[in-house]
């Protein structure tokens, strides 16, 4: 644990020197500063996973330091280096000796350094551009580097400027990293993105899910070992949502699949899949309008996780969405476009639609969704539940505690569907009062504690119906209750029965009649006193 906590706090102080860097050459808070900051901190992974895939081959440097490890690379003619890549994990970088940062550490005094830097980023792009780019719905590529130093106005202080950021990346060490898991990081990758989500407007889940969240939708999703499943988030955002649910299947047991409209995010995401051995699923990150310009709409998925946009103006596009091709994915319709805040505009229920649309034949789902959702009269949320019920999809709805979301003050609840769920026995559960209040900066936010999120999941998963906090119904009882999911609308009333003796009864009584008789003395009290007060305003 020490360890851990340890390693934490270095790699908070690295993302914390790398923003000091960008803030001394007039960078701090700029549009740039979060692609610096991102793209450093990926070639510092990728060059650290090289390194320690370089040691799983080769046993002998297992305890070597990075002087060793190049010494030892130096040693090596062309066709042994060649076959040294060859032999690496398929999903592992693939560097040359003059691209690591020991290499480029040793050459900053070296004139125009910032041009040396940006061409070792452009060669590393180049060179693994086919497992490591994030494609748009064209089917065009990104580049995993752009030229740093070109952010720089002053060609004067570019050199200056990535000679810092090399020496703060080579300070610190993410090999021990890379035998962790997803929740040891969580940390980290949050600290890392929490700067800058606050511009995104919104847009795609440009926000991280709460990690207890994730870890709730995981546990209640999966409680089987899976094998070769394909998970899908079709608004990934950062990709908190995927990568608990990866950790719960097994990394190895499944292939993810995402889009999202935002760049940002996708690079996000493609991080957060490096930093969890996910890398060979890169590839299947789509930049793309998931409703719009859908890249999977003809794929059905295992699983799928969603934290979508729950309003957004898509009057631009909504046109493209109501054509036959969509029909059948937007069963239940298209919400109109407003004369007014069309910022408003309710695109979660497209998402919904989307996901139902593309689960597989026993596929399962969790989605984030305003708590307004679970019991609408009517509309297209009601036409959603009912083809829920009538499917006999619904497995089970957890109402959220209020302000789980740090960045929203929606109450949200989690909309559990499975293609084989059992239609006796859903589970309706109010979470609403559990968790406590902290304070996160000028935003306050409700944190669940471990034996909280436990009760969660063992309530859902075991189908219990517990006081005060779940139920479980019936396919039918839902039909009477207008297709509510709201777990408040089927509680019982409880009345208390005390048994009192007569003369009990009757001092209670008495006191009663007492209590009435002094109100009402109070009440002409008053109403004579505000008499008399009119009458003086009367003469004034």
């Amino acid at each position: 644990m020490t360890k851990d906590i340890n390693f934490i706090t270095k790699t908070k102080s690295l993302i914390d020197n790398l923003k000091n860097v960008c803030a001394n050459y007039g960078l701090g808070n700029s549009a740039s500063e979060f692609d610096i900051i991102t793209q450093c901190f990926l070639y510092k992974t990728l060059n650290d996973k090289f390194r320690y895939e370089v040691k799983k081959i080769t046993p002998e440097l297992k305890n070597e330091e990075s002087e060793k490890i190049i010494e030892y690379l130096k040693t090596l003619n062309e066709e042994d280096y060649k076959f040294l890549l060859a032999s690496l994990d398929p999903n592992a970088p693939k560097l040359q000796i003059h691209q690591l940062i020991e290499v480029l550490f040793n050459r900053q005094t070296e004139s125009d350094f910032a041009l040396l830097f940006d061409d070792t980023l452009a060669e590393i792009s180049n060179h693994n551009a086919e497992i490591f780019s994030v494609k748009s719905f064209s089917g065009a590529k990104d580049i995993l580097f752009d030229r740093l130093s070109q952010n720089i106005k002053d060609v004067s202080q570019r050199d200056a400027f990535c000679t810092a950021l090399v020496n703060k990346l080579i300070a610190v060490s993410f090999e021990e990293m890379f035998d962790q898991k997803y929740d040891f990081f969580a940390t980290i990758f949050e600290y890392l993105i929490k700067d800058y989500n606050s511009d995104s407007g919104g847009k795609y889940a440009e926000y991280y899910t709460p990690h207890a969240v994730a870890r709730i939708m995981a546990q209640i999703m999966v409680q089987t070992p899976v094998k070769g499943v394909k998970v899908y988030d079709p608004s990934a955002g950062s990709g908190t949502l995927l990568m608990s649910l990866a950790h719960q299947i097994g990394e190895e047991n499944c292939t993810i699949y995402s889009e999202d409209i935002s760049q940002k995010s996708s690079n996000m995401l493609r991080l957060n899949l490096v930093l969890n051995n996910l890398t060979h699923s890169i590839p299947n990150i789509i930049k793309t309008n998931t409703l719009a310009q859908p890249t999977y709409l003809d794929t059905k998925f295992d699983y799928i996780v969603s934290n979508p946009p729950f309003k957004l103006n898509f009057s631009d596009f909504h046109p493209d969405l109501d054509k036959d091709a969509f029909k059948k994915r937007f069963f239940a319709g298209i919400p109109k476009i407003p004369n007014k805040d069309k910022d408003k505009m309710a695109i979660y229920l497209l998402f919904i639609q989307h996901i139902m649309f593309s689960l597989s034949d026993t596929g399962k789902a969790a989605i984030v969704l305003p708590t307004g959702f679970v019991t609408a009269k009517n509309g297209i949320e009601k036409k959603i539940r009912e083809r829920l019920i009538t499917n006999g999809w619904l497995r089970g709805v957890v109402n959220m505690p209020s302000n789980i979301f740090a960045t929203t003050g929606t109450n949200v609840s989690v909309l559990f569907l499975d293609k084989d769920a059992d239609s006796e026995h859903i589970v309706l559960l109010d979470a609403s009062k559990l968790g406590e209040t902290v304070t996160e900066g000028k935003n306050q936010r409700t944190v669940l504690k471990p034996t909280e999120e436990q009760l969660i999941v063992d309530t859902l998963n075991n189908k219990l119906a517990v006081e005060d906090l779940s139920v479980v119904v019936t396919k039918k009882e839902i039909e009477a209750k207008n297709y509510s999911f709201s777990a408040g609308q089927y509680f019982e009333v409880k009345i208390e029965y005390v048994d009192i003796t007569a003369d009990e009864f009757a001092t209670k009584m008495k006191t009663f009649e007492s209590n009435l008789e002094s109100l009402f003395a109070d009440s002409e009290k008053l109403k004579t006193e505000i008499q008399n007060n009119l009458k003086g305003l009367k003469y004034e």
